[in-house]
């Protein structure tokens, strides 16, 4: 199995490159000319544009082939008192060019809306904002130029209470969404509410594919054994791909590879909190097990040391690569893991 890494955001060898400076409402208010604060959040988007595309360089480079935007490239972009703002007339050429780089350089790259996309909520209000946030991300894709193939990863939400009425509520809600958006999404399993099982039957009646987050499983895996993990869940998930690979015309899974997230525990105290790197040995032996029925697979590494955590990771891949493990490093990127080792 060929497995591709990714690290999301920030880039902490690239120096002065952040791709999420930003302005509080408080400060933009303070402004006496809203017309030249409005400007001003345009040149903060140019730069974290500018600053994104120094790092997908840094990604060619380095030879990694997948990155996950910041969702903070636009200040204040759906403030409710910005509303009739539309900062993407300013931002075209920036935006197209980085959608172009990493089109050219096949790089993989998504978003990940945060906690305000819930929609397994019950209030209007809320459910309102997460479709404004939705929007927000697809317009950003869009005006990158990029397919139905780049997506957007999101959670179910809250359980509020009542989980078996909330995941009904998701998929009631989330069904109502234009085609637009529904093609665009991801859904991916959680550390407290939603597990994997549960996850993958809404990503089943929804039609979208499942991203699983192994860390979220270790800390929130409800009564699935590793054998059902493997047998039955992974195979589930990956048709959940194939059925979209299908969708978008593609003929091979190297066009569109099963996607997971990988993170270690930040300490036996916060179980659930991501260290600043990631162990070799739990995440090679999830993809030993997959690499059985699995060919292509894409791995976004959540650490907080974002990119120096990757080309650890790589380094202990070549260690495991010299004591004979079964891995084999392709480049600075990508690794090949041996299912019958």
């Amino acid at each position: 199995m060929i497995v591709r890494l990714g690290f999301v955001a920030m880039s902490l060898q690239v120096e002065n490159a952040s791709p999420s400076r930003t302005m509080t409402f408080a400060n933009f208010s303070k402004l006496d000319d809203r017309e030249a604060g409005i400007r001003k959040l345009e040149r903060i988007a140019e730069e974290n544009l500018r600053s994104t595309l120094r790092i997908l360089k840094h990604c060619k480079a380095s030879g990694i082939q997948m990155y996950r935007f910041s969702s903070k490239l636009i200040p204040l972009a759906t403030h409710e008192n910005l509303l009739e703002w539309n900062p993407f007339a300013a931002l075209a050429p920036s935006f197209q060019e980085v959608g172009e780089y990493a089109q050219k350089n096949g790089i993989r790259v998504s978003f990940h809306p945060d906690h305000f996309c819930v929609f397994s909520t019950p209030r209007p209000e809320v459910l309102a904002k997460s479709e404004l946030d939705l929007l927000h991300h697809t317009l950003m894709l869009e005006a990158m130029g990029l397919d139905e193939a780049t997506k957007c990863n999101i959670h179910i939400g809250g359980a509020y209470g009542d989980k078996a009425v909330a995941g009904e509520r998701f998929i009631r809600q989330f069904s109502a969404l234009s085609p637009r958006f529904k093609h665009r999404i991801t859904l991916e399993n959680d550390d407290k509410t939603f597990n994997a099982r549960e996850t993958l039957e809404a990503a089943e009646q929804v039609e979208v594919p499942m991203v699983l987050d192994i860390h979220h499983h270790a800390v929130n895996h409800g009564d699935v054994s590793e054998d059902e993990l493997y047998n039955g869940i992974w195979p589930r998930i990956e048709r959940t791909w194939q059925k979209e690979r299908e969708r978008l015309g593609f003929t091979s899974a190297s066009q569109l590879p099963c996607k997971i997230h990988a993170s270690s525990p930040k300490s036996v105290s916060d179980p659930r909190g991501h260290a600043d790197f990631v162990e070799a040995e739990p995440l090679v032996h999830f993809l030993r097990q997959t690499a059985r029925s699995t060919e292509y697979l894409d791995c976004m590494l959540e650490a907080k040391s974002k990119d120096e955590a990757l080309f650890k990771l790589m380094d202990d891949f070549k260690q495991m690569e010299q004591s004979g493990a079964g891995v084999k490093v392709l480049d600075g990127g990508r690794v090949e893991i041996d299912a019958h080792h």
